[in-house]
């Protein structure tokens, strides 16, 4: 069997053992419904009252201020739906980028069809927000900003204190999609002057199908999910037990050893992208070198196609992605790769490899040498590469 090397981790995780191992009671054992009076329930109460402090001490919040969710675009769908909704009066518009995660610009989209008007942000040559272009877009009738923690391609980490402050300075409410930030980078809602902020668990080794919203006291949204009155009404829908408890887990040993894996994985993370940069000619790194998740690297290599990349580098057990995970059956090249400035020939030949703490300094030396000769094995086959060569040459 050959060795597998996952660098896929934007995409999702692993559950942790440990995590499992806290989730396992809460679905043949403790099995009872949280919302019911009987004492049976008691231990499924105490889980998701215990998950919901650890999540609620990571960023600094409350614990009547972390809602549980189906993951991050729910979360997403939740957040800026109910604000249109409840800010209406106040009213409709709304602030966002070009390169957010596809459920808060489908989300955006949907809302224009419904009489909102969105502003999409462009980005600089590293992914930025130009601080200088939110607050030029701000309008009397701007009720929501809605900008990425970080992001999941490229792995830029926007300024997100910056961008908290000037919605605050005009009283207009500051959501962040954090599903690649959280536990990966310090976050503290209050010193960002955030007013929402979703993620999901299985980005940090926790289950699927779980994360939550932060909603700040006193932002007046409602339900998006409507029917029982679970999570203080406001979220209907029997809790996942299991999920919540692993969750809670899954934060408690990320935020455990956030410093120390922040340090090991931006050491591999440069390992990785200086030699990519050394040996391998016509390649780029897409987003910044500082300011940028410890874990994420995204490069282009030129006169080749990422797609014949990623099924190359799985013949020898390596698994990355081309771009999001949630386009990765799309023939475009991604969004946030042209809203940088690529163009489409290049922005096809993207490689995004994403670390993690079990990730060793000789999986990335492994990795690099198959790279290596893969992008050349690619390139002798390309016309364009050839044609390129020739020109060289005559120069």
């Amino acid at each position: 069997m050959k060795k597998l090397i996952y660098l896929d981790n934007a995409a999702t995780t692993r559950v942790n053992p440990k995590v499992l191992e806290a989730m396992t009671p809460y679905f043949c054992e403790l099995y009872g419904n949280r919302s019911s009076v009987y004492s049976f329930s008691d231990s499924a109460k105490d889980a998701v009252d215990q998950a919901r402090e650890t999540i609620a001490r990571s960023i600094g919040a409350k614990t009547n201020e972390i809602y549980f969710t189906g993951g991050g675009s729910e979360g997403d769908n939740w957040a800026i739906k109910a604000t249109a909704e409840a800010y209406r009066s106040k009213g409709n518009h709304i602030i966002t980028t070009k390169i957010e995660h596809h459920a808060v610009l489908h989300t955006c989209q949907y809302l224009e069809q419904h009489g909102f008007e969105v502003t999409y942000l462009d980005v600089d040559e590293e992914g930025f927000v130009r601080l200088e272009d939110l607050k030029a877009a701000i309008r009397p009738t701007t009720i929501l900003i809605s900008i990425m923690f970080a992001n999941n391609e490229i792995g830029t980490i926007e300024p997100i204190k910056e961008i908290g402050a000037i919605a605050k300075e005009h009283g207009i409410l500051f959501h962040t999609d954090s599903v690649q930030a959280y536990c990966h980078i310090p976050i503290d809602v209050d010193e960002c002057h955030i007013d929402m902020l979703n993620t999901s668990a299985h980005k940090i080794f926790g289950p699927k199908g779980v994360g939550f919203l932060y909603i700040r006291t006193g932002v007046k949204i409602r339900s998006f999910i409507h029917g029982g009155a679970q999570e203080r009404k406001r979220r209907a829908g029997t809790e996942n037990v299991p999920g919540i408890a692993g969750f809670g887990k899954a934060v408690e040993l990320a935020m455990e050893t956030l410093d120390e894996r922040i340090a090991y994985e931006t050491r591999l993370r440069d390992h990785l992208i200086d030699r990519v940069l050394a040996e391998i000619p016509y390649s780029r790194l897409n987003g910044p070198r500082e300011n940028r998740l410890p874990n994420n690297t995204n490069f282009c290599f030129q006169f080749i196609e990422g797609e014949s990349m990623l099924i190359l580098l799985d013949d020898v057990g390596i698994c990355g992605s081309s771009g999001s995970a949630c386009t990765s059956g799309s023939l475009d090249p991604s969004h946030v790769l042209l809203a940088i400035g690529l163009p489409h020939e290049i922005a096809h030949g993207s490689l995004r490899l994403t670390l993690s703490e079990e990730t060793t300094m000789e999986d990335i030396d492994f990795v690099v040498d198959n790279l290596k000769r893969i992008v050349q094995r690619l390139r002798d086959m390309s016309p364009l590469y050839a044609d390129f060569i020739s020109k060289q040459e005559k120069k």
